[in-house]
């Protein structure tokens, strides 16, 4: 996330600041508990033993003088549950006996007699202010906060959880050079925002040629109506899309239709919700004997609470979501959000963050060694946005970058030719020596929508407007997507970038709610886009030209053009960004018959094209027909 959006948050209403904590007003703190290694089955959070009737439940908090835990299995008394602690005074634990495996239990803690915090490790969380918005048909069943007995948000935990039979365990996930990445934001892909009423979709998408989901942050965040990117429980799916088996259910459904599904995950900074905040904190900012955060933000970006992923304590938390969401939700990618700034080095502009940090570089290879441990094929994505060298590094060592193009090919789209070079979408300008580290895209969450910005600031000449006119903007778009899906590498698309969306990100507030928009399916102008959409990525997929090592390009002036060769086949698109008629003069390599993807075939009496292009006009030139 880029700092304007951070921002941006604040001013939609996230709270950023830790929330003052619950407290017992002037109960007597319990006795602080006694000294005990932790007992054979214990975990980190709850574990169940005893067929589900006990729990050994555990809290890692150094330093504090007395914890207990409270819930409706000793009717919230702090006394009654006084926890031990751990010979190295760090884990608070006990074992609740008793219990019927199939009741869901509220529990908290209560440490130093004042502060009742939830747990960092529950995979549910209640919450007094947001859950009454959660309809029945989103969260069947939904547990009833307990009222008139604690304050604060609460954990739950059932030894018989529902479990979900996995359907589709041989899933194959794409090559990674022909990814199509399909960003996704629940709340605004569907009026009943929900992991069921998403699904419905999916055959919209297969058709489209998708072959993975981006789903933006499903974890528990502060409020409801979020990008997500307010992260307050990690292990928690937020419930305001549906519940635990819902989201696998999603994940399952799509691995069934060939599509794959990367979990974007926010683990540089935490919101004031957190435990992990709570626990350690001095007013306004955590305290310095935090064992995860910084006292201070070292990165200008920031917003909410830094993670310092140098700490030992922050390594072990970060690498337990991580193989938590790996193991029991079978997710096939991270996008990790914000990776600049798993950084300890201070930096006040971007220019001094993005400098090459040798010690980000170790931070981010620890954790992509831990991943691929887990799951060597697994895809990890950072949006790092930092110095290519360092960039160059990570993708070396397996992992892709975030590649954003929305600038100029914006300008291009909206005829604006000065700025309009979005050469930066091939590897080799980066340094790499694959085309399958960048997942280049001309649209994301964070970007001013194309279409917008053509429909408001294009350009004109004559008859010929982009400005105010759907129909050009439309076909400007479909260039685009023909330049874009011939780039080598994976790439990425914003939901509805395919029917040309042209409503601001700025529209009810950048991280505000924004209209669903189905009915532009309807539309036979977006229906076209989407359309070509589908042909260009079936194209990439079908034709292994497309990931060939061999391109040229010329991507400045009002033609462009990109030529791709390989032992059996050239390909050339070719396209007027201006707003005027322009004459191409292209070298093909070779006369003869030129197959045309998207219009009338060509032959060449010598190796060299020439045309004059009408404003918009683009090819898809080949020698050997395209599957």
């Amino acid at each position: 996330m880029k700092k304007v959006i951070y921002l941006l948050l604040l001013l939609t209403g996230l709270n950023v600041s830790c929330k003052k904590a619950s407290t017992d007003g002037g109960a007597v703190p319990p006795p602080s508990g006694q000294a005990a290694d932790l007992p054979a089955g214990a975990k980190d959070g709850v574990a169940f033993i005893n067929n589900g009737t006990s729990a050994i439940v555990t809290l890692y908090a150094p330093g504090k003088t007395s914890v207990s835990l409270i819930g409706e299995f000793n009717n919230w008394s702090p006394t009654a549950s006084v926890m031990k602690k751990t010979t190295d005074g760090n884990t608070w634990w006990i074992q609740v006996d008793n219990l019927n495996p199939g009741t869901e239990y509220a529990y908290q803690f209560l440490v130093d007699g004042s502060l009742k915090v939830a747990d960092p490790y529950c995979e549910k969380v209640l919450d007094p202010a947001n859950d009454n918005y959660i309809s029945a048909s989103t969260y069947p069943n939904l547990k009833a906060y307990p009222t008139g007995k604690t304050t604060g948000l609460v954990s739950t935990m059932i030894a018989n959880q529902p479990a979900y039979t996995w359907k589709n365990a041989n899933f194959i996930r794409p090559d990674r050079n022909n990814l199509v990445i399909y960003e996704l934001l629940i709340r605004d892909f569907t009026t009943e925002h929900t992991y069921a009423s998403t699904l419905t979709k999916l055959d919209y998408l297969v058709n489209m040629g998708v072959n993975a989901i981006e789903l933006m942050p499903v974890n528990e965040f502060e409020g409801n109506l979020s990008w997500g990117y307010n992260p307050s429980f990690y292990f928690a799916p937020d419930k305001y899309y549906g519940s635990k088996t819902a989201l696998q259910n999603f994940i399952d459904e799509c691995h069934g239709k060939g599509i794959a599904v990367i979990m974007d995950l926010v683990l540089n900074h935490s919101f004031g919700q957190s435990p992990m905040v709570q626990l350690y904190f001095d007013g306004s900012k955590p305290s310095a004997n935090s064992p995860w955060f910084n006292v201070d933000a070292k990165h200008p970006y920031n917003v909410g609470y830094d993670f310092n992923h140098e700490s030992a304590a922050t390594k072990y938390f970060a690498k337990n979501v991580i193989k938590f969401w790996m193991q029991q939700y079978k997710v096939d990618g991270f996008r990790f959000d914000l990776s600049k700034g798993f950084t300890q080095k201070v930096s006040t502009d971007d220019a001094t963050m993005s400098a090459y940090d040798a010690g980000r570089i170790a931070i981010w290879k620890d954790y992509n060694a831990y991943i691929k441990s887990i799951d060597p094929n697994f895809f990890v994505i950072l949006e790092h946005f930092a110095d290519a060298s360092e960039e160059k590094v990570l993708a070396d060592d397996g992992m892709m970058l975030w590649n954003n193009l929305n600038y100029n090919m914006n300008e291009a789209t909206m005829g604006w030719l000065g700025s309009s070079d979005f050469s930066w979408g091939f590897y080799a300008k980066h340094g790499f020596t694959k085309s399958d580290g960048l997942v280049t895209y001309a649209e994301s969450h964070d970007e001013e929508r194309l279409n917008y910005k053509n429909i408001s600031f294009g350009n004109m000449s004559g008859t010929y407007l982009i400005k105010g006119n759907l129909p050009t903007s439309l076909k400007r778009e479909e260039m685009a997507a023909a330049f874009l899906f011939s780039i080598p590498g994976p790439k990425m698309v914003w939901q509805f970038g395919e029917l040309g969306y042209d409503i601001s990100i700025d529209f009810n507030g950048r991280t505000g709610e924004k209209p669903i928009k189905w009915d532009y399916f309807t539309d036979p102008n977006r229906k076209a886009l989407y359309n070509v959409y589908s042909k260009f990525i079936k194209l990439k997929k079908n034709n292994s030209i497309f990931n060939t090592t061999n391109a040229a390009y010329n991507l400045t002036g009002g033609v462009k053009y990109i030529k791709l060769s390989d032992a059996a086949n050239t390909v050339v698109v070719v396209g007027n960004f201006d707003v005027i008629n322009q004459n191409a003069n292209i070298d093909f390599g070779a006369p003869g018959t030129w197959l045309d993807a998207v219009g009338n075939n060509v032959n060449l009496s010598s190796n060299i094209y020439t045309a004059t292009l009408a404003p918009g006009e683009y090819h898809i030139f080949s020698k050997i027909a395209l599957k």
